[in-house]
């Protein structure tokens, strides 16, 4: 079998014995048809990302340091803020860059690690708040028993399984995504987001699609299903509680989870499960962009404004680092 290789302005790889075209980088066309629009868009995502890499670190630096946090609830919570700053940091710092760039390019390798980060931090935080759920669930319809259920050694376990779940699956995507020969270098999309690589394949693949499918459909209804069923359990217990102080107690510990749930499946659901032709990729770009941004920074702002446990954490932990200065 005879093979040519031949690379065309140090871009593209093209082996036309195997029908295989590999681009060493690509393009990220971004905001670049709206050019006074990017830089509204920079100060936008700049302090954004910004809030929520100080609003998440705080989190997690509270959560380690206040003794009164070592809870099941704050341990996941702890790992959900790592989850914002590891998902933001894949995309917010290249889009940043690009926005004010006229070479909007990002190589082969940065793409794949930019598409696999966002798809596993992602899918990671699908199935942690399902667990937070379940956590929640315990804690009100099984308070008596919580110790005991939601042990330390349980809690270890199910974040570990929330990680391992959300990078397997990354990991599956990713590989398969990047094996299917693109017909071009163009992303119409401000990062490597896998919907709009797949855009330029050159063929379409049923495997991918399979692929997709199935994984959305572990990630997404599944958990969101698993969320509901807890929160039907827990709104009857709750009304059934005499005392109103217990009563909003009890709704105080799950508003801030049901909170972040509704604002990203929400935003997920609009991606990822909707027909391609549904909307146009200027509309994806903005979604993307709420769901990348003003999600991970909300996080942290929900969890502190609706729980007075971590606003004294923090209050503490801010006179002590005063005092040491």
């Amino acid at each position: 079998m005879k093979i040519n290789i031949r690379i065309t302005t140090g871009a593209k790889k093209e082996m036309q014995g195997e029908n295989l075209t590999i681009w060493s980088f690509f393009f990220l066309q971004g905001f670049s048809r709206y050019p006074k629009l990017e830089i509204v868009l920079f100060a936008f995502s700049l302090v954004m990302y910004l809030i929520t890499l100080l609003g998440n670190s705080t989190l997690i630096l509270v959560t380690v340091l206040e003794s009164r946090l070592q809870t099941p609830m704050y341990l996941f919570l702890g790992n959900l803020s790592f989850m914002d700053i590891c998902y933001t940091s894949a995309s917010i710092p290249t889009l940043l860059v690009n926005l004010l760039s006229s070479q909007k390019t990002i190589v082969f390798s940065g793409c794949a690690v930019q598409m696999y980060l966002s798809l596993a931090m992602g899918s990671t935080e699908c199935v942690l708040l399902a667990v937070m759920a379940y956590d929640r669930y315990v804690a009100i319809c099984n308070s008596l028993r919580y110790p005991v259920i939601m042990n330390r050694q349980v809690c270890v376990q199910m974040a570990a399984v929330s990680w391992v779940t959300g990078c397997l699956t990354a990991l599956l995507e990713t590989t398969c995504a990047l094996q299917i020969p693109l017909c071009g270098n163009l992303i119409d999309h401000f990062t490597c987001e896998i919907l709009a690589v797949l855009k330029l394949a050159c063929a379409h693949s049923l495997l991918m699609d399979v692929i997709m499918l199935v994984v959305s459909v572990l990630l997404l209804p599944i958990p969101m299903l698993l969320i509901c069923i807890s929160y039907f359990f827990i709104l009857s217990t709750i009304l059934r509680i005499s005392s109103a102080e217990g009563r909003n107690k009890a709704f105080s510990t799950c508003g801030a989870h049901l909170t972040v749930v509704i604002l990203y499946y929400g935003a997920a659901l609009s991606m990822y499960l909707k027909p391609s032709s549904s909307s146009s990729q200027e509309v994806d770009k903005i979604i993307s962009l709420l769901y990348g941004v003003l999600t991970p920074m909300l996080n942290p702002i929900i969890y502190s404004l609706r729980n007075k446990e971590v606003k004294d954490a923090m209050k503490k932990l801010f006179y002590r680092t005063h005092e040491n200065l």
